[in-house]
């Protein structure tokens, strides 16, 4: 092992997601276990990289010790412990001037260790740390731990807090095709769920046709082309038989131009990344239903419960969060810096191993729901995709209760 003596540093960024916090115990209970002796404090950063620039940070090392029910707590906690931010770092070939800033403090706190936990756009920020420490004489590993419900990481089999979205969101559409099934009275209930450029969310919404008796009977990936007029002739053909008519669709959709089928319903408002925010696909679908076909319509926006939702995280998806944390950390310790911990699964019975790959091929990739996914009518999902889902919603976590409302943890 080749040994580097110092500090660590660890921060959460991006959207937060049910499974984030189960990640960041992994780090710390890898830093405290196999990095004892070599790690001397692990410093948490108060809203991401905002908070290591403003030198805001708590000493987690301190704050758990060796208190297994804090860490306990923490594992089921939704959101991010420490805080997030939606930070985007300069070219470090452009302002060094800022990446000098930001070497200063680490030196000043000693951190030799630097981990973040977040989606695509941290990643970002990891590949440009580990740009400009190439050409600095300071030493430093920096290791990147996926997070992103999207699931959206290229280089890796699924990303933590997927597994427990996806579990969510077919639990909730049953539920919700239930109730949309007591009455005789012809009726279409739109069900808009999260995904920019990648479908793997509203792909979920399918696994009820597996498990259960109902299932969605229409499913709109951003990865096919909407067309409008093939959606009103679905619907009104599935009328013809059926009351209860349920479309799960991704708020990323888009018509054969390239504009958002919700376009005309958002506020046109991009982040620091130049995302724009959406919403509103939902809305303007059923806009169109009740326009062109005039029965009851109505849209429903399962919004940001989809990520928060820890009463009903997928053990698997915890369970990995952890040994994913874990594995960063024990990269960083056996020397590796600008990576991404990635997952792989195994051929035959499900089961994932680790891997630490190079940060430079994954930052600023997409990885999106394959053709082989979605059926030929771009309207639904194939076997394939479920059979891809269902291992990863398995299982239930043993949560803590006071009082009849879960236990979060305050950092």
């Amino acid at each position: 092992m080749d040994i580097l003596k110092g500090n660590a540093v660890v921060g959460q960024s991006g959207g937060p997601t049910a499974a984030i916090n189960a990640t960041l115990a992994g780090v710390i209970e890898g830093v405290l276990t196999e990095g004892r002796g070599v790690i001397g404090t692990l410093y948490g950063m108060r809203n991401g990289m905002q908070g290591l620039l403003e030198e805001n940070l708590v000493d987690l090392s301190a704050f758990f010790g060796d208190d297994a029910e804090k860490l306990a707590l923490l594992k089921q906690t939704p959101a991010a412990a420490l805080g997030s931010c939606r930070k985007k770092l300069p070219d470090p070939e452009k302002d060094r001037e800022f990446f000098d800033g930001l070497i200063a403090i680490f030196k000043k706190y000693d951190i030799r260790y630097f981990f973040y936990i977040g989606g695509n756009d941290s990643m970002d920020t990891v590949a440009k740390l580990t740009k400009y420490l190439e050409t600095s004489d300071y030493e430093m590993r920096c290791v990147g731990v996926p997070k992103t419900i999207d699931n959206d990481l290229v280089g890796t089999d699924h990303t933590p807090g997927f597994g427990s979205a996806a579990k969510y969101i077919a639990a909730t559409m049953q539920e919700i095709i239930r109730d949309c099934s007591v009455y005789k009275l012809p009726a279409v209930t739109i069900i808009e769920i999260m995904g920019r450029d990648a479908g793997w969310l509203t792909a979920s919404a399918a696994v009820t046709g597996r498990i259960t008796d109902v299932a969605p009977d229409f499913v709109y990936l951003p990865e096919k082309v909407f067309d409008g007029d093939k959606f009103i002739e679905d619907v009104k053909k599935k009328l013809e038989t059926k009351c209860a008519v349920i479309v799960a669709v991704s708020e990323g959709v888009r018509f054969a131009d390239g504009r958002y089928v919700g376009e005309g319903t958002q506020s046109g408002v991009a982040d620091v990344f130049g995302h724009k925010y959406l919403a509103g696909t939902g809305k303007a679908l059923e806009m169109m239903v009740k326009e062109r076909i005039g029965c009851k319509v109505r849209s429903v926006e399962l919004n940001i419960s989809q990520r928060c939702a820890s009463h009903i995280a997928s053990l698997t998806d915890i369970e990995e969060s952890v040994r994913t944390g874990r594995f960063g950390a024990k990269s960083a310790l056996e020397g590796k810096s600008g990576v991404m911990i990635t997952a792989q699964r195994s051929e035959g019975e499900y089961s994932i191993g680790f891997d630490a790959s190079e940060i430079a091929g994954i930052a600023n990739a997409i990885k999106t729901v394959p053709d082989d996914y979605i059926n030929d009518e771009a309207n639904g999902v194939t076997e394939k995709c479920i059979d891809y889902i269902l291992p990863l919603i398995q299982g239930e976590v043993d949560t803590k209760y006071e009082n009849g409302l879960p236990v979060h943890l305050v950092i």
